[in-house]
């Protein structure tokens, strides 16, 4: 069995996020596209990507759209297949409902406060509600309108695996200790997220910076991260 990472391809380069694969590929079998390696290679760059090794597709594009139109992108993507495809929670139930019924071979994957929010920058933004109850009610009405799966800080996973038993959480926002923690304000380790109740953690740049050229570095990262998992 393969390790719960979802490993983000967070990069234009083709040739580059094709190596990262290389170097990770038996050992997670998971990766993330979004958008600024859709944005300049599409689908045509997925495909060779593909051709690199098998794996499952977290198609990261956070569509936020009137339900038609969300409902028309998805039917665009969904040659990819991708296994998880990522849409606004805060959307609403409509398009929330019309994104699944577009992709009836795929988990239609509900974002619901991003990780890079704190509580002050949330309230400043008119929000009446905590973003732990924020990310519990729309996680809710999510599930209900066809999502299923999420995306929560770790800090919310725990109530949201309350809410549900079925739900495929998935959490960024994960560092390794003294890792820096970039644009990221509500974070955790990869080991703290699993334990608190996610299935699968998104990590990045933790270990993809450790990419000198060869799977050396990058593979010592994985592994390392691997050992604290258990």
């Amino acid at each position: 069995m393969k390790l719960p990472i979802i490993l983000a391809l967070d990069t234009k380069d083709l040739s580059q996020a094709a190596s990262w694969i290389k170097a990770s590929n038996d050992l997670i079998d998971h990766y993330k596209i979004g958008l600024e390696f859709y944005l300049h290679h599409g689908g045509d760059g997925i495909k060779r990507l593909r051709q690199v090794a098998e794996f499952e597709l977290f198609l990261d594009l956070k569509l936020y759209d009137i339900p038609n139109t969300v409902k028309g992108a998805v039917e665009s993507v969904s040659d990819l297949a991708p296994k998880f495809l990522t849409v606004h929670a805060s959307g609403g139930s409509k398009m929330i409902k019309a994104a699944s019924d577009a992709l009836p071979n795929g988990s239609i994957t509900a974002v619901t406060v991003l990780t890079s929010f704190s509580q002050s920058e949330f309230d400043l933004m008119g929000q009446k509600s905590t973003i732990e109850e924020t990310t519990k009610n729309w996680a809710q009405m999510a599930l209900k309108s066809g999502a299923t799966s999420l995306v929560s800080s770790p800090f919310e996973v725990g109530s949201l695996r309350a809410i549900s038993k079925d739900a495929v959480l998935i959490t960024p926002g994960v560092r390794v200790e003294g890792d820096d923690a970039g644009d990221q304000v509500r974070i955790m380790s990869p080991k703290d997220a699993i334990a608190a109740g996610a299935d699968f953690v998104v990590i990045g740049r933790s270990i993809t910076s450790m990419w000198d050229g060869s799977d050396t570095m990058m593979r010592k990262k994985i592994e390392q991260i691997a050992s604290t998992l258990g």
